[in-house]
């Protein structure tokens, strides 16, 4: 085994428009067809009104309730926004974003993700129209076979 070697894997993603889409088994791909043994997965996402997390993968209503969260903390069309050049959720999408996340970390351990038996890695499209999001994934450990 390789120790320390670090991998950069980019990859796109098509959205749906705004809703909650699930990543972990794409980065499991990844990591299986590196070969990444133990280390980190650190994944980002190259865009300013889309996000990353980690939340709850079984109990879609925790999706439904997130939304509800955020439409209160960064109403779509707020008067207050002064920056509406691409529609009335624009700003909106620029504020959610800053108020999750652009990156995860995650240890793997024998050739797995360590998320929780509840979690899973989600990309959080905050625009109404479907995008398509650039990712980078860097995986840093030991890797089989090198």
């Amino acid at each position: 085994m390789s120790v320390a070697r670090l991998q950069n894997l980019g990859w796109s993603i098509e959205t749906r428009g705004r809703d909650l889409l699930l990543l972990s088994p794409r980065v499991q791909q990844q990591i299986d067809a590196a070969g990444l043994v133990d280390g980190v997965c650190h994944v980002f996402i190259r865009h300013t009104s889309a996000s990353l997390l980690i939340t709850e993968n079984a109990d879609p209503e925790v999706h439904i309730d997130l939304e509800t969260v955020m439409a209160g903390l960064a109403p779509d069309g707020d008067v207050r926004y002064l920056h509406r050049y691409e529609g009335d959720d624009d700003m909106a999408a620029h504020v959610r974003s800053v108020l999750t996340q652009t990156t995860l970390t995650v240890p793997v351990m024998q050739g797995r993700l360590l998320l929780g038996t509840w979690q899973g890695i989600y990309l959080w499209e905050h625009r109404y129209q479907p995008h398509r999001r650039e990712l980078v994934s860097s995986l840093h450990g030991e890797f089989k076979g090198a």
